[in-house]
Order: C-alpha cells, then structure tokens, then sequence
C-alpha cells in the first residue's frame, strides 16, 4: 500500500488518504488497486476514526485506468467473484468507501476520469476545483463503467444525465459536474475546504455520525418502511446516551465537545 496510497492519522480522528503515485497521475494499475483495497479495510478497523479526506497527490485526483500497465493480462481481477462482500475487487476500490463506517469526503482536482470518477463517486461528499476534467470514459475503449458507478451515480445524477455521459464519454468540467449534481461543492482548494468540512463533522457526536452514515446508505435501495423504522432504531441507540448529553451540553456551553468513541 504504501507506494500507492498513504494514511496519516491528524487531529480529532481525521484521516487524510492520499493516493501517491502523482508521476502517473494516480493511475490504476495492480499496484494501486491493491493499496486502495488495503486502505480501505485499514480504514475500516482504525480506532477513534471520525472522518475520511480523500486526495489524490500532484497534478490529479486520478486518471482512471493506467491501460499500459494492464495491456495484455488484463487486471487479474475475477470481475463474476464477490470478492468483498457485494462487490468483486475493482468495485470495491469505489464502492468500499461507503462500507467505511464514517463519512468520506473526497477532494479532486486536474482529472478524474473512468475509475477515478468512480472512485470519486464513492465518497459521501464530494468537492471539486471548478477546472476539474471529468469523465465516465470506459466507452471509449468500447468498455462499460464496472467500478459500482451505476450504484453510485443513481442517488446523484438525473438518469437521462447519466446515460448521456456514459453512452458519449463526452468530457465535462468539475463546474457542470456540480450542476448536474456529482459535486457537492466547487473550491479552488479543493483539499482545504475538505479539510474543513472534516473538522465540522470530527466534532459531531461519532456515534451520530455513524448511525446516519448507515441511514444514509440505507436510503439508496430500501423501501419506505424499512427506511422508518431504522430511522427509529438508529435515534434509540444515541438519544439520551452519554454523547449525546454531551453534546447538548457542549452546544449550551459553547465549547468543544468531548466525545467517548
């Protein structure tokens, strides 16, 4: 993992994950798919996480399949074996990000193309520098998005949006990307407005947090009555609970709040 992707534990519980292979432009080869799978689940049993930043280092977020180191043997990659629970392994490198317990938010910049976007896709929340070059681009090598892009895209983008941009491959910019709803925010520094986001949501009562990040993924494929009753299961299991007074005291005090994870 450590050639590719890197962790570094900050302040309140932040994870900062970056994507190091910037001499190629964070591109996915064995290699990277190997480090994102590994940080993933690093991610997923890391004690006292709160929040997950997402980057991509030098002058992209990353532009998606590195073809030349594929070219030949292919991935490797059993794309019919559920490798990871619903997911095969190239699935789980986009997708794995909802399965981590804590919001994700991802912060891209230069490009993010083919399984970078789905990879981007994958965060909870997602910031973009407006000159961001984006595309669904597997169409151009006569392929289909197979990296959970369709499960993720369809509580984002409006369905005649998505297959427009599939079907054509056609490049968009990190500023339309936002108007049709795959960004969450437009910033010049992409990473610093994520890093504040971060610090906002380190500071929420984490078992909150963690309840409506399950809510949140529930809301994607359940019915209206599974949907309500968990919303019941998940506010018995926080309210009154000793974070929770924290955190209403804390409010009350002004302060910042001290949470037991």
């Amino acid at each position: 993992m450590k050639d590719r992707v890197s962790i570094t534990m900050l302040e309140d519980g932040i994870a900062d994950v970056r994507l190091i292979r910037a001499d190629k432009m964070n591109a996915l080869d064995p290699a990277m798919f190997a480090g994102i799978v590994e940080a993933i689940d690093t991610l997923k049993a890391q004690p006292g996480l709160r929040v997950v930043v997402l980057s991509g280092e030098g002058r992209a977020f990353c532009a998606g399949l590195d073809l030349t180191s594929l070219a030949g043997g292919g991935s490797g990659n059993d794309l019919g074996a559920r490798t990871h629970g619903l997911a095969n392994t190239p699935q789980y490198v986009a997708w794995g990000w909802r399965e981590i317990p804590v919001p994700v938010i991802a912060a891209a910049h230069g490009v993010a193309f083919g399984g970078g976007f789905q990879i981007f896709s994958g965060a909870d929340i997602r910031i973009a520098h407006p000159a961001t070059r984006m595309a669904i681009m597997e169409m151009k090598w006569g392929l289909v998005p197979d990296m959970a892009g369709f499960a993720l895209w369809r509580t984002i983008v409006r369905d005649d949006v998505l297959r427009e941009l599939t079907y054509t491959n056609r490049e968009f910019s990190g500023a339309e990307a936002e108007r049709l709803g795959f960004v969450t925010h437009l910033a010049d520094d992409p990473l610093a407005k994520a890093m504040e986001l971060a610090r906002i949501i380190a500071n929420k009562n984490p078992h909150a947090i963690r309840g409506a990040k399950r809510l949140a993924n529930l809301t994607a494929h359940a019915d209206d009555a599974t949907i309500l009753a968990a919303e019941s299961t998940e506010q018995l299991a926080v309210i009154r609970k000793p974070n929770q007074i924290e955190a209403v005291k804390a409010e009350m005090e002004k302060r910042k709040p001290a949470f037991a994870d």
